[in-house]
């Protein structure tokens, strides 16, 4: 079996590399830099480089695989999505695992992006197993440099609680599903353990860097403002002030007991991710 996975060096799909070659398996990675994939896997991956916004350039890195594993990001995510199904039926592959997101419960625009993904998936009839994370806690690096400048972390969530999720846990999903068969035609809804108000988030940044942080409530208004001076595009903006007020209406906080279920253990906790990246938010 071959398994190819896309967006190899990125934040879940590096980890699913890695613990496959930790199980003596050899994985194909789709990657838009064959230097940053050396770089980190050295000689031990079978590096493709391609795009997924780009259909014919992924068809080399598709061809011979068994198992896709799908990570795309962004408002293309329907399309893109698609594009590598259709192809990935065209070539004869097996399965498709796709990073989703749990805000496809919720009928926010980051969930509708990627319900359309799944869908295009499903009319292809290959066999599929969606994984749904809650918010990823790498998210919070960037609270990263006003806390370094400014000890202050903004949000427009108010009191609204995340349940928010490891990546490693994300990527051991992910694994699980990619090696498996029991999951398949399945979605995967999965959090962190606690369900924590990004006050109480601030709380424990401050703890553990040993320094005093003030968390400010803003408006959605400010938040927008802020938010386009990074955003790709006015649609991702908006779909982002969605999400966060949708966490501060108290809609995205419900835990799920996937990773217990799925990998024997709990979760792992904030505060451990937290420990692992410390350094990001010092000076």
């Amino acid at each position: 079996m071959t398994y190819l996975i896309t967006g190899a060096t990125g934040e879940v799909g590096s980890r699913v590399v890695r613990q496959l070659l930790e199980r003596n398996i050899r994985p194909r990675g789709l990657v838009r830099s064959a230097e940053k994939a050396r770089s980190l896997f050295g000689d031990r991956v079978d590096v493709c480089v391609g795009d997924l916004a780009a259909p014919d350039s992924i068809r080399g890195a598709i061809q011979g695989a068994g198992t896709v594993f799908l990570v795309n990001v962004g408002p293309a995510i329907p399309e893109r999505d698609k594009a590598a199904a259709v192809i990935s039926k065209e070539l004869g592959v097996r399965k498709i695992i796709k990073l989703s997101s749990l805000d496809v419960e919720h009928g926010l625009a980051i969930g509708a992006w990627h319900e359309r993904g799944e869908a295009a998936i499903r009319t292809t009839g290959i066999p599929f197993t969606f994984v749904r994370p809650t918010g990823f806690m790498s998210n919070l690096l960037a609270w990263a440099h006003s806390i370094r400048t400014e000890s202050i972390v903004r949000s427009s969530t108010a009191d609204g609680r995340r349940p928010f999720i490891h990546s490693e846990d994300i990527a051991s999903v992910c694994l699980s599903a990619i090696l498996n068969h029991e999951y398949s035609r399945e979605a995967l809804p999965i959090t962190g353990p606690e369900s924590l108000t990004f006050g109480e988030v601030t709380a424990i940044i401050s703890e553990a860097i040993r320094r005093p942080l003030s968390y400010q409530v803003i408006s959605d208004q400010e938040a927008r403002e802020r938010y386009s001076r990074i955003s790709g595009s006015q649609e991702e903006t908006e779909a982002h002030v969605a999400l966060w007020r949708a966490i501060r209406d108290g809609r995205l906080a419900a835990t799920t007991d996937g990773v217990e279920r799925i990998l024997g253990r709990k979760p792992i906790a904030l505060r451990q991710w937290v420990s692992e990246n410390v350094r990001s938010f010092l000076n």
